[in-house]
């Protein structure tokens, strides 16, 4: 049988050997004694195996408590653990609870993280993945050549449909190729769902019967399963092309139920993954994260950004838009989405170091406070971006762009 194989970065006072065993027993068909039933045959079949041991470095403190630490020596490793997909088929729950189960959990490591995951090519006869992707995404906004720039509506909470709309119509008048709710908003007091989607779409639709050019909004659907289906089909009848859906709120067997359907193009936030790897010795990295979410048919997933306002480095950002971007199974493609605090600013580092413009770009503030207005805002991104494909450095791209120029004043010394 096929296997998948899982690739963790430990921390152990404990023998590494032993250790990496004890993971794979606990993770496949072992406990701590040997019980009826458990034969020879049964464990050559499902039992997990170690595939790989890579020791690293040896450090003095523990990265996180454990019953058995304290030895004063603590060694990490890089270790590699395959299973047979006989153990659990395609149903992503029980491929996680494998994955990241009761692993966490062992006292024999006082660190662990799931760093990567490779899947067989059975994988792809059973998941159809994402729907539009990159080209997708590109084919629904019309947009080839550049990155698709986008924004998001601010305030998050207490704008009414109707001024909700008459945002969207400056945007799209402005030249914007996508808009998403926050995460925040579901259906408030203040925003019921079916009134904003009717609202924005009106817009929208309109602007596209004029011009041609249909605008991207994700609408953000996350709810309960049932309530979250109403919402997709309300978009749908609007006329909308995306929703927008939070990850790790949601989990993967509603956001997959969602992505089955195929009409619109899923935007994934990942709101809470500081939660998952922030700890550099605990959780998940997100070359495995995003695999796990192109299974379920994701088309789009944030990354954060260069020179962000999180905690994330420039070299994690720059790691996770190369994941995204690597071929999986045949086809699996997700767009990069690009966010928190940018402004065009980042648009020349972000693309010497990635050498890509396959991203869905986004400013919240970099274009809502452009001293011209939004109008003025969409433009300077543009501008932005060309002049990173053309090699410009900021300073010349200030000298080249009036509206770019701007931009620099007002978010240059931004931090």
């Amino acid at each position: 049988m096929e296997r998948i194989t899982a690739k963790y970065y430990i921390e152990t006072p404990l023998d590494l050997e032993k250790s990496a065993q004890v993971l794979a027993g606990e993770q496949s068909s072992g406990t701590f004694i040997a019980v009826p039933g458990e034969t020879a045959e049964l464990k050559q079949r499902f039992a997990a195996r170690v595939e790989s041991i890579t020791p690293l470095d040896v450090v003095a403190e523990p990265s996180i408590p454990g019953v058995k630490a304290g030895a004063g020596k603590y060694q990490r490793a890089m270790i590699e653990v395959s299973w047979s997909v006989e153990n659990f088929g395609y149903n992503l729950p029980v491929l996680v609870s494998t994955l990241q189960g009761n692993l966490y959990e062992l006292t024999q490591f006082t660190g662990l993280k799931l760093m990567d995951i490779e899947l067989p090519d059975c994988y792809a006869s059973a998941f159809s993945g994402p729907k539009f992707g990159v080209e997708g995404c590109r084919k629904l906004t019309n947009v080839y050549g550049r990155p698709l720039i986008g924004t998001i509506i601010k305030p998050s909470i207490g704008m009414s449909p109707e001024q909700t709309a008459e945002l969207v119509k400056t945007l799209i008048t402005a030249g914007i190729d996508f808009i998403k709710d926050d995460e925040l908003l579901g259906s408030s007091a203040n925003s019921p769902f079916d009134k904003r989607v009717d609202a924005v779409m009106e817009v929208i639709n309109a602007h596209a019967d004029k011009t041609g050019k249909k605008v991207m909004y994700a609408f953000n659907i996350s709810d309960d399963i049932d309530q979250m289906q109403r919402n997709y089909e309300k978009v749908v009848a609007a006329g909308g092309t995306s929703a927008m859906i939070s990850l790790n709120s949601v989990g993967l067997a509603g956001v997959k139920k969602i992505c089955d359907i195929g009409t619109l193009a899923i935007h994934g936030h990942r709101n809470g993954w500081g939660m998952l790897n922030r700890h550099p010795l605990l959780g998940i990295e997100f070359p495995a994260y995003q695999k796990l979410w192109r299974l379920a048919g994701v088309d789009q997933i944030h990354v954060n950004g260069i020179q962000n306002k999180f905690w994330e480095s420039d070299d994690s950002v720059v790691r996770s838009i190369e994941a995204c971007l690597k071929p999986m199974l045949g086809g699996y493609s997700v767009l990069p989405v690009v966010s928190s605090g940018q402004w065009g600013g980042q648009a020349p580092e972000t693309y010497r170091r990635t050498q890509t413009i396959d991203l869905l770009y986004m400013a919240g503030g970099g274009i809502m406070a452009h001293p011209d207005g939004p109008a003025g805002g969409v433009v300077a991104l543009q501008q932005a971006w060309q002049a990173a494909v053309d090699g410009l450095s900021v300073e010349q791209a200030a000298v080249k762009y009036t509206e770019f120029k701007k931009s620099v004043a007002v978010f240059g010394n931004v931090k």
